[in-house]
């Protein structure tokens, strides 16, 4: 087991996104996930039900007595739902985990359609959170709210994600999932260096609940376990690729992945 990662993000009671997404992941690839729970859904593959928030004080919390105890190689962030709290993980971002690669997967709105991110706090995201991205992985609608753009081909994910980069964060990994068409391009902006482009065909599925958070978790064991961030968003996109593949085809809804396929085969 290696690398260290310190998740803080919320729950998911079925399993399929979240924090329960995010332990899978990690632990799938070899490194140890540790969590700091910013809020309780209810939900499944059909939708959101209802959203408990977790006091800003208790998420600091237990970020801090994680961190100091065991340490962390990588954070990575996910739902950060109401200004309080991103203005709270910042705060504890930059006193305890000065130097430490975060990824932020700036969660919005959920795979159902559901609204996990307050209205008023999207700028709060913007200003306080983003800054502190090593790199920071939105999907389309997401880049297209933080760009302030609309985004219809791969030339416009290029130059939203040099507007993100404006806002202060190392990276982009814009996700080119929403887009139409039988392949997937993702772009990856990098302060200083050239566009990378990530490209695979689309496998039809519906099971894709969680994917945005398994992805950045798997970036971030990557980054943990000191491999590069071009070469974790490589494994990233495999490793989630192959769980879409080999979904369990469970639920009603958008299913979850099979996270555990690099330990079950």
């Amino acid at each position: 087991m290696k690398g260290r990662v310190l998740i803080i993000a919320g729950s998911d009671c079925s399993g399929g996104a979240g924090i329960q997404a995010d332990i899978k992941s990690v632990t799938a690839l070899g490194g140890y996930a540790a969590t700091a729970i910013t809020a309780l859904t209810v939900q499944n593959t059909t939708g959101v039900f209802d959203v408990l928030g977790i006091d800003p004080d208790m998420i600091v919390h237990q970020a801090t007595v994680t961190i100091d105890d065991i340490g962390a190689d990588a954070l990575k962030t996910g739902m950060l739902h109401s200004v309080p709290v991103i203005i709270a993980v910042a705060e504890f971002i930059k006193s305890k985990a000065e130097g430490i690669p975060v990824v932020v997967d700036p969660v919005m709105v959920s795979q159902s359609g559901s609204r996990l991110l307050q209205e008023d706090a999207v700028e709060a995201l913007m200003t306080h959170m983003v800054p502190l991205a090593t790199v920071l992985t939105p999907n389309i609608p997401e880049a297209e709210v933080l760009s302030g753009m609309k985004i219809t081909s791969e030339a416009d994910m290029i130059a939203a994600a040099h507007k993100i980069g404006d806002l202060g964060c190392e990276a982009v990994l814009i996700k080119g999932g929403h887009a139409d068409g039988d392949k997937i391009v993702d772009i990856l902006w990098r302060r200083d260096r050239d566009i990378e482009g990530f490209e695979d065909t689309r496998i039809p599925s519906e099971n894709n609940h969680g994917t945005g958070c398994s992805l950045a978790s798997a970036i971030a064991t990557g980054l943990a376990q000191g491999m590069g961030l071009s070469d974790s968003v490589a494994r990233a996109r495999a490793y989630v690729r192959e769980a879409i593949r080999t979904a369990p085809d469970f639920g009603k809804g958008n299913g979850p992945l099979n996270h555990a396929h690099p330990v079950t085969g």
